[in-house]
């Protein structure tokens, strides 16, 4: 039976966080600092979050009595992924559990030809796409839009994962088969042009159940081979016209969508057939988000506590940017597991360097931490913060 959480004084809320990742390590803080109980369910005693969460109750996501026993033991019920199925989302739904997002709005998040079909339906700018059962759907696909497309499977991936840039209908039959796809085609397999875009961006929006919305401004992300190793906030040199017209997109998405929490909506920055600088949408995150995380320290409220605010309907708090510029380094695993005894040269050489590590085993290329850094200099702070990044991953070591 899984254990009540003990409540705090005052009758403050428990909030249920479904996975033990470092997103719902990360809330512990504002959690405490708002008086909030948190509790997780764990996929084991040792995830990230359990190590720092003490009610956090062993169970996996996708065993629905796990699940519904923890979600009886909460007063909300929140994410730390979008891999929850639908299933048993629809239980806790007919349970009477109040969970945000809903079933009805992680589905576009959790399934991309969905979410594909809907910012269409609702006027939001996509490269082009197309839901191919066949090979000749490919070919066609092809052919009109020139080679290479992009091919993704409709769900599970993330950080590149289940995404292909493929020359012809073989290399897709291929990389099919590699992924475990049920063929041919049996579910759809969403293609999309690739698109010849200058950055990616990102917009974080918060909204509460009452549609109260707050928005950070628009960031700039940096990939590398498919991982997030940077993010710039705010973007640098972004048209301001284009923040404006990005910016009520991801509120127009979370309004339409009914999206309750933190919303990511990740962007290409293109330009339109005159030539000037627009937008179409990538993907979406119903979740605190990685894009998001220079808020802890960057921003008046950080990602965080605002989700905090959002699922329970408080008020949400104040988004604006703390310094001119803040840069958030991703700290990917290396070749040494020892962090700890790195901290004393992160730390000597810059005390203004906030460092979040997320008690996760060291692999590489994995995400294990980030370091923000903020300033009035943008390449002083993407210097600093590099380094520190750098040296905690082992890739520097002075």
């Amino acid at each position: 039976m899984t254990e009540q959480p003990k409540r705090a004084p005052g009758g403050f809320p428990v909030v249920g966080v479904v996975g033990g990742g470092q997103l719902a390590r990360m809330m512990q803080g504002p959690a405490i600092e708002l008086g909030i109980t948190l509790s997780v369910l764990a996929e084991a005693d040792t995830a990230s979050a359990a190590l720092v969460v003490p009610s956090a109750p062993v169970g996996d996501h996708t065993d629905l009595e796990a699940v519904r026993a923890f979600a009886a033991t909460c007063d909300v019920v929140t994410f730390d992924h979008e891999q929850v199925p639908q299933e048993v989302l629809a239980a806790l739904e007919a349970d009477g559990v109040v969970t945000h997002p809903s079933r009805s709005a992680l589905v576009f998040a959790q399934d991309k030809l969905a979410m594909r079909e809907r910012l269409t339906e609702l006027g939001i700018a996509c490269p082009r796409w197309y839901r191919a059962r066949t090979v000749d759907d490919v070919e066609r696909c092809g052919e009109q839009w020139g080679w290479p497309i992009v091919a993704k499977t409709p769900t599970g991936g993330y950080d590149g994962k289940g995404v292909a840039v493929v020359g012809s209908s073989a290399d897709l039959g291929e990389w099919l088969a590699a992924v475990g796809e049920p063929g041919p085609f049996e579910h759809g397999i969403l293609l999309e042009e690739k698109v010849d875009f200058a950055r990616e961006l990102a917009v974080l929006v918060a909204r509460s159940p009452s549609g109260q919305a707050a928005t950070w401004p628009v960031v700039e992300t940096v990939q590398v081979d498919s991982i997030c190793t940077e993010v710039l906030a705010p973007a640098p040199n972004l048209d301001p016209d284009l923040a404006s017209v990005a910016t009520e997109a991801a509120l127009r998405i979370a309004g339409a969508l009914e999206v309750t929490g933190v919303l990511a909506v990740e962007m290409f920055e293109v330009a339109d057939d005159t030539g000037a600088t627009t937008y179409v949408v990538n993907e979406l995150a119903m979740r605190p988000h990685n894009s998001g995380h220079w808020s802890m320290d960057g921003a008046v409220t950080g990602q965080f506590e605002q989700h905090l605010r959002a699922v329970l309907d408080l008020p949400l708090g104040d988004p604006r940017p703390r310094a001119a510029w803040t840069v958030m380094a991703n700290v990917l695993g290396g070749e040494h597991e020892e962090l700890y005894s790195a901290y004393r040269h992160v730390m000597a050489r810059d005390p203004g360097a906030k460092v979040h590590l997320y008690g996760k085993g060291v692999r590489p290329s994995r995400k294990i931490g980030h370091v923000n850094v903020s300033g009035d200099d943008l390449d002083d702070a993407r210097d600093r913060a590099g380094h520190a990044a750098d040296y905690l991953s082992g890739v520097v070591t002075q």
